[in-house]
């Protein structure tokens, strides 16, 4: 595995296989191309709940990719502040339709408490 102090991202290469494994600083693991594995945030690594549903839905997954490491964050964040089951799952239902509708955050909102509100974990 190489490790840089001026990157967030440790990669290591398989030789036989060809495929690059990843670790990000939110801790979400992956390979590359591989399209179950979905980007975390700033501060929260992307619940497997989430994870399947954004991949039940393209549209979905396409904006997951296409917002922030803090608009991911602000989304995993409100999903996993839900006291009950229930509201956990309807946040992860609502997650998917704001992202299909176009918004880049949840609605509603107040925002993540665990970052710093200069935008650094």
């Amino acid at each position: 595995m190489t490790r840089t102090t001026t990157d967030t991202t440790d990669t290591a290469t398989t030789a036989a296989a060809g495929t690059t494994d990843t670790t990000t600083a939110a801790g979400t693991t992956g390979t590359t191309g591989d399209t179950t594995q979905l980007p975390g945030g700033a501060v929260h690594g992307l619940p497997d709940d989430l994870r399947d549903s954004l991949l039940t839905s393209d549209v979905a997954r396409e904006a997951w990719l296409d917002i922030t490491t803090l608009a991911r964050n602000e989304f995993i964040c409100w999903v996993e502040d839900a006291k009950k089951p229930e509201t956990r799952a309807r946040r992860i239902r609502r997650t998917n339709e704001e992202l299909e509708d176009g918004m880049r955050r949840p609605c509603c909102w107040p925002g993540c408490a665990h970052r710093e509100r200069n935008g650094r974990p």
